[in-house]
């Protein structure tokens, strides 16, 4: 049955992070205890990131995960912390190498404090996984890790090759959000079934479904950037343009749009012009790009929970299903 299907029945966000509550405090305990160093600098970018806080989806997927699957014990919270210490290191890096100067209605660490101390504690902070990854002494665990780090790097140099590239098709578009986005979503809840002790068949659905749920989840975010409002969406709407990067309702767009526009939107998009953003709108509104890439979302959504299926149903299995109902209709 499609997420959509569930979605009167589901809980929603609100609840989710609810019944987690109690498990994401011990989380970010946790993770503000282990980011302590003497090096003030450090703890001042780190404490600006992780007070910005967002909605700490990938370390709850872990814990979520683990939980649905059985697991009781505090060792998901480590792999949580140790997600969030990643997710958070590639956020350091990304806005520096995007030139961002606002995430989640903040200013960003680069615009506060400069690009070179960006870099570094991005770092620390992924040395500091590695330290927690290493305490866990378990290879398996540290095997999804490695692989989802090294990942994780790969789609960024493979986004930064694309930059103001008209050519950006759908199948690299794809891979590129992958490896960003939805690889680290998949190790989370890999990691948890991992932590409960689940079968290879258990642990396959789990990464299965956190994959399907990334990549709809990256490809609502970019329709956000489109149709949300700046206010709302906690950073400046347009800055995919403004960085040169096609997104799929632009992608779209280009694919299906007369030669004399599409010519148009390649010199847009070659010239990162966020000016042009009325154009580029009208192109996507005249192409359906909209409402095909939240078709295109809905159809991983589904995926993600048609991945869940069998596993035993309670309250925490319910929430991963919400929330592969929510990453398609979120407005931020």
């Amino acid at each position: 049955m499609s997420a959509s299907a569930h979605s009167a029945t589901l809980p929603g966000i609100a609840q989710i992070q609810s019944l987690a509550a109690g498990e994401m405090e011990s989380v970010n305990r946790l993770i503000r205890s282990r980011l302590a160093s003497d090096v003030l600098l450090i703890n001042q970018i780190s404490e600006h990131i992780i007070a910005a806080g967002g909605k700490r989806l990938r370390p709850m997927l872990a814990v979520l995960a683990a939980r649905a699957l059985g697991n009781t014990g505090a060792g998901p919270h480590q792999l949580a912390a140790i997600i969030e210490f990643i997710h958070t290191s590639t956020l350091l890096h990304d806005d520096v190498v995007d030139e961002s100067d606002l995430r989640r209605g903040r200013k960003t660490a680069n615009a506060l404090w400069g690009n070179a101390p960006s870099v570094l504690v991005g770092d620390f902070l992924y040395s500091r996984s590695f330290q927690l990854m290493v305490e866990l002494d378990s290879m398996p665990v540290m095997r999804v890790l490695a692989d989802a780090t090294n990942q994780i790097a790969e789609g960024e140099v493979l986004q930064l090759l694309h930059v103001h590239n008209p050519d950006t098709d759908e199948a690299t578009y794809l891979r590129v959000i992958e490896r960003k986005t939805a690889v680290l979503f998949a190790a989370a809840t890999r990691l948890g079934a991992l932590q409960a002790g689940a079968s290879a068949q258990v642990q396959q659905q789990m990464h299965d479904y956190g994959m399907n749920l990334g990549l709809a989840f990256q490809i609502a975010d970019d329709v956000l950037d489109y149709t949300a409002d700046a206010a709302t969406l906690g950073k400046n709407l347009g800055d995919d343009l403004a960085e040169g990067k096609a997104t799929l309702p632009l992608i779209h767009a280009m694919a299906h749009s007369s030669a004399a526009v599409r010519a148009r939107l390649r010199e847009i998009v070659e010239a990162g012009d966020a000016s042009a953003m009325p154009e580029v709108l009208a192109a996507i509104g005249h192409t359906g790009g909209i409402g095909y890439s939240q078709q295109r979302a809905a159809h991983y959504a589904a995926l993600a929970e048609r991945a869940l299926h069998g596993l035993p149903d309670g309250p925490w299995l319910q929430a991963l299903r919400g929330l592969a109902s929510y990453s398609t209709t979120r407005n931020h």
